[in-house]
């Protein structure tokens, strides 16, 4: 029997829709095909445990985030999603060349060469609203 909380899985989602509007339904739809307490304990534990906490700022987290993501060049698709969120909570473009630049010191030139090319997926989403 499913132990899910809902206010917990409420709480994450509406985190993430702070994120990037559009995303709630698409993760939540994706995760809930995997198994019912998916949400819960995967977005709940990263949003509603970890970023959610007041310490850090949501813009900050999401800065820290896209250069981590970045830098273990190996989370594309996340990659992507956190660059728009990054956009979407008022890191600038300028902020994000610095990070991508940061990447290629700490991480090598591959990772930052992935990185630079979610950037530019994540402006010209950004671009094209």
């Amino acid at each position: 029997m499913s132990d899910v909380h809902p206010s917990r899985r409420n709480e994450a989602l509406a985190l993430l829709a702070r994120l990037e509007p559009e995303a709630p339904a698409k993760v939540a739809r994706n995760l809930d095909d995997f198994h019912a307490d998916a949400v819960e304990i995967l977005l709940g534990f990263a949003f509603s445990d970890v970023i959610s906490r007041d310490g850090i700022d949501l813009r900050t987290r999401e800065m820290l985030t896209v250069a981590m993501l970045g830098a273990m060049g190996t989370a594309q698709g996340q990659l992507e999603f956190h660059l728009r969120a990054a956009l979407n909570t008022g890191v600038t473009r300028e902020e994000i060349v610095e990070i991508v630049l940061q990447v290629a010191v700490y991480a090598g030139i591959p990772a930052a060469m992935n990185a630079m090319s979610a950037a530019k997926a994540a402006f010209r989403a950004q671009d094209a609203r």
